[in-house]
């Protein structure tokens, strides 16, 4: 048996050292480190003298591991993640050549030095080492069983809007959970919204809904648009209303959230009401009481959302997020599919009457001052910037916030107009009662990226009391103006950015930064940077690194090789956005940093690999080859990965982190979340890790100085102490949290609740799951 395990492990060790030598010339020919080159040689001559029985084999891997430690530590220094795959496995290999049985095989018939603590001694090493991470993860304790006070207004207890208030600071003014009793949270009711419904193709719908609660009630939306009203304190449903979206063959299943309204004036059936735009471009107002529809708005209590629209294929036109409520009116746009022809449907921003439903106005961003309906047998402008994100509205100002995304197609510009380029990836107040323009401010020139802008514009007063809109990018870049007239609060500068596109392109010469706050697009890749769980795979990461073209952000895409976009289209900062500290004039944001690996593809190639864009009601996914028909190329958007579906960038690919308002500058920045429910080839690696995982999905913060985020990869729901970053109390959540959580007080029990819908996210697999959970403290 030793015998064969030792040929075994030299057939691993040859194999292994010959890999690393092909691949290490590869990379040393691309101007590459030559280490890889070095590696190999020594594991393919150590394997070479092993088969030989020389007792050398020893000594020069052991020799060659020395110097590896040196290298590592010279290239990287003290990063635990970025160490690993230069020693582990290499480290791993020359310990079996410790073993009695090698030592045998190659003549050593003496034991080694201490040889019977080694082993024993590394076991317990390693015991050790996994008992210290989980003690170190365990969930805190209460400190104290004393409660904060319970709400001043009965309104202070309500969460009435996506985000809270309609500026979406995501800030509570509850106070009764505190940093010291919040380890005492325990599981307060769990509601299930049951199985799919049938046709639901590709994945199951992502649960990212924000709950609002009103009264004694909870309403949500799932992904496939039906609402729910469950009774907050027990969790109880009280009624359920199926929307019957025909979600059959529609990727990206999202519904965000509802929007309360309460008729002034008005008393009985339909004066308080929720109203959901649905994923089958509809616009529906339930009786908030009973969830029966409202039939005086609309056509029988909705509103179809397609009127104007032109032809419109199945899946191209989504509404996700929930209608903006502004001075009597529900705003809302939609999401429009990416990447897939010229001429797809207008991104048009329209608003109805929230009592009747009628038609108030447009913002069509092709023919800004015409505010009507079009005609018959005409449409708004297709193929405008769109709006799929959530929406912030100023009721004493008037004004609707709209962040933009791209016209399409995403990856190239060439065909697109002045309108186009004005309104793209950019935050638009709108004039609530005429449609009108006040004013935009654009986050990306021209944008070639996919950078459009996902969260929804934060309202809040700087400390000094000036009213201000922060906004949040994927560029990692958040920008603060006054959102009286869009005017940078904090200074914006602008930057030479790369040049160089392809025939027919036309770049943006600089780009948009604000200097005055940290960016939150990540570390900037490189090829000491690049990350794999092996030296094989990492040097393959470190051959594509030196195969693209990367000089920096906003490197153009091109034909003739891959382009590295960093931060990629997941953000930076993601469509959960950033909460606000209005206590302590804090901002919390979670972001990402992870890139994509992008490629123009010339038409005459996207013809031969017969791409075409998507027909109606097939899979309209954001990422891999897409067509752009009706532009000179086709585009290849995929995430920067190893082959073992791992990122090729090495940790964190998430942080979460407080910054001060008044000063613009950090107060902490931690790495958000472990590796538990992350590993090679999707598997969870069950180990806790603190390692900054992917994430998507919102925070909120209390009063008592408590910010709660699900967001993560992982399974787990976090109190953060948002003067420290200190963890203060966790759960386990069967699925990811990649939603918004929502804190409310529950009367009948005179308690406070954290209420997360914990479905998972396929884009990040963290999961599956029907399941919504409120926590509390024990009655």
């Amino acid at each position: 048996m030793a015998r064969l395990l030792n040929i075994l492990f030299l057939i691993i060790f040859g194999a292994t050292g010959a890999a690393l030598l092909w691949l290490g010339a590869e990379l040393l020919s691309l101007g590459g480190s030559p280490w890889y080159v070095v590696m190999g040689a020594a594991m393919a001559a150590g394997s070479a003298l092993g088969f030989l029985r020389r007792r050398l084999a020893i000594w020069l891997y052991w020799g060659f591991l020395a110097a590896n430690f040196v290298w590592a530590f010279w290239e990287v220094g003290l990063d635990g993640w970025a160490l690993m795959p230069r020693l582990a496995m290499p480290l791993c290999l020359g310990l079996w050549m410790l073993t009695p049985w090698f030592r045998r095989w190659v003549g050593l018939e003496t034991p080694l030095p201490a040889s019977h603590i080694l082993w024993p001694g590394l076991a317990a090493a390693l015991l050790l080492s996994a008992g210290t991470l989980f003690w170190i993860d365990r969930t805190p304790s209460a400190r104290t069983d004393a409660r904060g006070p319970g709400p001043a207004n009965a309104s202070d207890g309500d969460w009435i809007a996506y985000g809270n208030d309609r500026g979406g600071s995501r800030w509570s003014p509850l106070e009764q959970i505190t940093p010291g009793n919040v380890g005492g949270l325990k599981v307060a009711w769990t509601y299930h919204t049951g199985p799919l419904p049938e046709g639901i193709p590709f994945q199951p719908p992502t649960f990212q809904t924000n709950p609002l609660k009103v009264g004694e009630r909870v309403y949500f939306c799932t992904g496939y648009n039906d609402v729910v009203a469950l009774d907050a304190e027990t969790g109880q449903r009280v009624w359920m209303h199926s929307t019957r979206a025909d979600a059959g063959g529609i990727y990206g299943m999202h519904c965000r959230g509802v929007t309360y309204y309460k008729v002034p004036n008005a008393t009985g059936f339909c004066a308080e009401r929720i109203y959901t735009a649905t994923i089958d471009a509809r616009l529906l107002a339930l009786d908030a009481i009973t969830g029966r529809s409202c039939p005086k708005f609309g056509r029988n209590g909705e509103v179809n959302l397609l009127n104007g629209m032109g032809p419109v294929d199945k899946g191209y036109y989504l509404v996700t997020s929930p209608p903006a409520l502004v001075r009597g009116k529900l705003v809302l746009g939609g999401q429009v599919a990416d990447g897939q022809r010229v001429g797809e449907p207008a991104g048009v921003i329209r608003a109805y009457d929230a009592v009747t439903g009628a038609f108030s106005w447009a913002f069509d961003p092709g023919r800004p001052n015409n505010h009507e309906e079009p005609p018959a047998g005409s449409s708004y402008t297709r193929a405008t910037p769109n709006s799929w994100a959530p929406m912030s509205s100023d009721e004493a100002l008037g004004l609707v916030y709209i962040p933009t995304g791209n016209t399409t197609p995403d990856y190239f510009g060439g065909n697109r107009t002045a309108l186009d380029d004005r309104f793209s990836s950019s935050v638009v107040a709108v004039d609530a009662e005429t449609g009108s323009v006040r004013w935009t401010f654009q986050t990306t020139h021209h944008d070639l990226w996919d950078y459009d802008v996902p969260a929804q514009p934060t309202l809040t007063d700087l400390p000094d009391g000036r009213p201000v809109l922060i906004q949040p990018t994927k560029r990692g870049e958040i920008f603060v103006l006054d959102r009286r007239n869009g005017r940078p609060v904090k200074p914006v500068v602008e930057r030479a950015v790369p040049q160089g596109g392809v025939p027919g392109e036309r770049l943006a010469s600089t780009q948009p930064y604000s200097p005055s706050l940290p960016s939150f697009g990540g570390t900037r890749p490189s090829e000491k940077g690049m990350w794999g769980i092996t030296p094989i795979d990492q040097a393959m990461c470190r051959i594509k690194f030196r195969q693209a073209r990367f000089d920096g952000d906003m490197t153009p895409l091109g034909t003739e090789r891959p382009t590295i976009t960093w931060p990629g289209y997941f953000g930076g900062v993601e469509w959960g956005g950033v909460s606000i500290d209005k206590k302590r004039g804090l901002m919390l944001v979670n972001n990402n940093s992870i890139a994509t690996y992008n490629r123009l593809l010339p038409r005459a190639q996207a013809d031969r690999m017969g791409l075409r864009p998507k027909a109606s009601g097939e899979n309209l996914s954001v990422g891999g080859a897409v067509a752009q028909q009706g532009v000179p190329y086709a585009a290849l958007v995929t995430p920067f990965m190893s082959p073992l579906f791992m990122p090729c960038q090495q940790p964190p690919y998430g942080r979460i982190s407080a910054v001060d308002l008044r000063t613009g500058k950090m107060l902490w920045s931690n790495v958000f979340g472990t590796s538990r429910d992350i590993g090679p080839m999707g598997m969870p690696s069950f180990l806790p890790i603190p390692m900054g995982v992917p994430n998507t999905g919102g925070s909120v913060v209390t009063a008592s100085g408590l910010m709660f985020i699900g967001a993560t990869q992982e399974h787990m729901l976090r109190a953060y102490d948002v003067g420290t970053g200190r963890v203060l109390w966790k759960a386990r959540l069967p699925a990811g949290g990649n939603a918004s959580p929502t804190v409310y007080w529950s009367s009948k029990s005179g308690r406070q609740f954290v209420l997360i819908p914990a479905g998972g996210h396929g884009a990040i697999l963290s999961g599956y799951s029907d399941q919504v959970i409120a926590y509390a403290l024990p009655k």
